[in-house]
């Protein structure tokens, strides 16, 4: 955990990625299946049976390349914690899994990290292709184009092949690209790197769609849409910490803010809301913060409780802490959700402040504006 955070108690647990479902918990890192992956299974079981595949064969294919992808992801996170990198979760997505680090790597440590992943898909493929070799031999590539209880292994083996190659690709978000990234950032700023990694991996989105679009096969258009958009939101990260290099929370965070006392009613609350452009309110009693009441927690107590409920049975009691002095690019995975909000707090656990996702927005808007401004006027930097 960075010493720069304070923190108080017990924190609260990470934002998911939206959309993804609670799962099983392995290594010590909770697993997660997006809804689109759920989906993409049932399609796959569905289209997988046919005349020469049975069942229960097409259930162990598609079982069998989804613990190829689990084991991708665990060598990532088995490789990430031997630098003391924790992994937050794992969600599986229709092209594959993605695992959360609680930091971002080091570029001399990310280039293993993003080695393991690719290395446990060739190696499961050579195992099955040397344990095959010593049983009937292998199949033709002919031969596994119509799928068949026969060539299960064989097309086992050529799937993690297939992974084991397109995470190669050198284009963010797959494996490839953060290799790229990795490298670039041995002379480059990360910042830099990574939007050149992030701009690898959408224009090559481009083309597999355009492919895809071509060649009528939408399972590439799909593929194609989920890189561009992994690829857009790690380009607008790494755009986000280029305008926020240099700074502190304190340069960003609100000081001119509301708050509630524990005591005070949800109709207290809602008028709050209503004269002021202020959407979360901390909770105090004294000088001591006790809670976080949000807007969309005001709304539900409001519809399930009524007016007259009190704030603090509606306020969450754990809640994002920063410390004004914390490097505000290091600030930004906590408030990546449309309506995050993070209290600021000094040494002394005094509230100083407040930083929002939507604030910090602005403050990066800014920054832009100005940096566009000094490129126009040099004259006047």
């Amino acid at each position: 955990m960075n010493n720069q955070q304070v923190t108080s108690g017990v924190q609260p647990e990470p934002t998911r990625i939206p959309g993804s479902l609670a799962a099983v918990t392995v290594f010590g890192v909770p697993v997660r299946f997006h809804f689109t992956f759920v989906l993409m299974l049932i399609f796959l079981l569905f289209i997988g049976i046919g005349d020469k595949q049975s069942g229960p064969s097409t259930a162990l294919y598609i079982a069998a390349l989804f613990f190829s992808v689990l084991l991708h992801e665990l060598g990532h996170t088995l490789v990430a914690r031997h630098y003391g990198i924790k992994t937050l979760e794992i969600v599986m997505f229709p092209i594959g899994g993605v695992s959360r680090p609680e930091r971002q790597p080091k570029p001399a440590e990310e280039l293993p990290i993003s080695l393991a992943g690719p290395l446990v898909n060739f190696l499961i493929a050579a195992a099955l292709i040397a344990w095959m070799a010593t049983q009937q031999g292998w199949v033709a590539l002919e031969g596994l184009k119509e799928p068949t209880d026969a060539n299960l292994a064989e097309r086992i083996a050529a799937g993690n092949l297939a992974l084991f190659l397109f995470n190669l690709l050198p284009a963010y978000p797959m494996d490839g690209g953060r290799i790229l990234r990795s490298l670039l950032a041995l002379r480059r700023p990360v910042e830099e790197a990574t939007r050149i990694a992030a701009g690898a991996g959408q224009s090559l989105a481009i083309l597999m769609g355009l492919a895809g679009l071509l060649w009528g096969n939408f399972m590439l258009v799909f593929i194609a849409l989920f890189v561009y958009l992994g690829a857009f939101q790690e380009g607008a990260a790494a755009k986000g910490r280029i305008f926020t290099s240099g700074f502190l929370v304190n340069a960003a965070m609100i000081t001119d803010f509301r708050t509630l006392t524990h005591g005070q009613s949800i109709r207290d609350a809602g008028n709050l809301l209503l004269s002021t452009s202020q959407h979360d309110f901390p909770v105090v009693h004294g000088e001591s913060v006790i809670g976080l009441l949000t807007r969309s927690a005001l709304v539900q107590a409001m519809l399930n409780h009524g007016p007259d409920a009190y704030v603090s049975g509606a306020m969450a009691r754990e809640f994002p802490r920063l410390s004004p002095e914390m490097p505000l690019g290091e600030a930004l995975p906590q408030l990546a959700g449309p309506a995050a909000c993070a209290l600021v707090m000094d040494s002394d656990d005094r509230l100083v402040g407040m930083l929002t996702s939507e604030h910090l927005s602005e403050f990066i808007l800014l920054r832009q504006v100005t940096a566009a401004q000094k490129k126009l006027h040099p004259s006047h930097d």
